[in-house]
């Protein structure tokens, strides 16, 4: 998005100021649909920041959380959406939204509404925040939506956070693992290779494994090293489509025990913000469609996309989660009694309630269990290569003391 500086004239004055669009047609095009006739329009140079904003530089999670808790209760105390926006232009942490919010404060005296005002910036206010604030202009509750977003993000932030966690510590012991034995192989096990060559005979089995594993890694590192490359391309490649996404997102769900935490993660996300979005009356067929943006998994999106195709043929919502695997019978069920008692938000949240608690038990029992496996584990693979080392050596000292 770019920047523009105009001067126009309406029916009554000469008005001058600054706007954003995507290019100067589209800049023309907003003027004129506001009744001012642009005598001069020219776009102002990117600020260094303006770029970051552009190229989108997130937001962190937890000052965007903060920013709408102090919007929520701003506007709960009476003060205008005009004068909480620039209060929160002069005080919010991030440099981009401060930066943001003084543009949408520009917009709003113009006369913009907020969704609208929000909505230019889709880099940092995404489709679920821009609808909730509009749902919330229609009712004339917008401090209640903003509230509601604030638990969703922040909900939303806690489980991601308690999955990155579980995941990470296994991760950091694994390539520490990996980093000791191929020191120990390139670097320590060559040293000895000599000696064993000149005590003569056979070394044990387990010596002559480590030897050989030594003399790949030493004269074949190029290999491992392009294997590392070629699969983090391949990733990245597969990422770029949709295609590909959904079958690295199917592989992280099967995936034993981390596949389980994630699965309950991405439920916990989807039925988070259907239960949002059905709590601001926003429709049903909309709620599902920004869902499947947002819910972050591809094997997800096909399933709410398929209920949003039944149930625009007539079909039922609930009938392609029973067939699919990622889904457990718990979430048609409870959907289905929340379509019948009309209560189909607060079923969602107390589904997402319990799988967030689910998640957060999960993670906790792993980090428990992952800890002192990691550490045998390591020691493991340390140990049978100073064996490997030292077996040889214990027979050439016998030898000696027979001689």
């Amino acid at each position: 998005m770019a920047r523009f500086k105009y001067e126009g004239r309406d029916r009554k004055k000469i008005r001058s100021g600054i706007m954003v669009a995507a290019n100067r047609r589209e800049a023309v095009e907003k003027l004129r649909d506001e009744g001012i006739r642009v005598i001069d329009i020219r776009e102002l140079p990117a600020t260094t920041m303006q770029k970051e904003i552009t190229l989108g530089a997130p937001v962190k999670r937890d000052q965007f959380i903060m920013f709408l808790r102090q919007f929520s209760t701003l506007m709960r105390a009476g003060v205008t959406i005009v004068d909480a926006v620039k209060i929160l232009s002069q005080q919010v942490e991030s440099k981009a939204l401060r930066k943001t919010l003084v543009e949408v404060d520009e917009a709003l005296r113009k006369g913009n509404s907020l969704s609208d005002s929000l909505a230019k910036y889709p880099k940092i206010f995404e489709p679920l925040t821009i609808n909730l604030v509009r749902a919330g202009e229609l009712s004339g509750n917008i401090d209640e939506s903003l509230d509601r977003l604030a638990t969703h993000y922040d909900k939303a932030y806690q489980t991601r956070q308690k999955v990155k966690s579980a995941m990470s510590y296994p991760i950091v012991v694994g390539i520490l693992a990996i980093g000791v034995v191929v020191f120990l192989l390139s670097s320590i096990v060559p040293m000895f290779v000599d000696m064993f060559e000149s005590i003569g005979g056979e070394l044990p089995i387990v010596t002559q494994l480590v030897v050989a594993a030594s003399g790949y890694v030493k004269d074949y590192w190029y290999l491992m090293i392009l294997g590392v490359l070629s699969l983090s391309g391949t990733i990245w490649v597969m990422k770029r489509s949709e295609k590909g996404r959904y079958i690295l997102d199917t592989v992280l769900l099967r995936i034993p025990i981390f596949g389980n935490i994630m699965k309950k993660s991405a439920l916990a996300r989807l039925t988070r913000t259907l239960s949002s979005l059905f709590s601001s009356s926003v429709p049903i067929l909309q709620a599902l469609t920004m869902t499947e943006k947002v819910v972050g998994n591809e094997v997800m999106s096909k399933v709410i996309l398929s209920a949003r195709e039944s149930l625009q043929k007539g079909g039922s919502l609930t009938e392609p989660m029973k067939k699919h695997w990622a889904f457990p019978p718990l979430i048609p069920h409870m959907i289905s009694i929340g379509e019948k008692t009309g209560s189909l938000d607060h079923m969602l949240s107390k589904v997402a309630e319990f799988y967030e608690k689910e998640v957060e038990a999960e993670t906790d029992r792993l980090k428990a269990l992952i800890e002192p496996l990691m550490i045998v584990v390591l020691a493991a693979i340390v140990g049978t290569i100073v064996l490997a080392i030292m077996m040889p050596m214990f027979e050439m000292f016998q030898n000696v003391d027979k001689l």
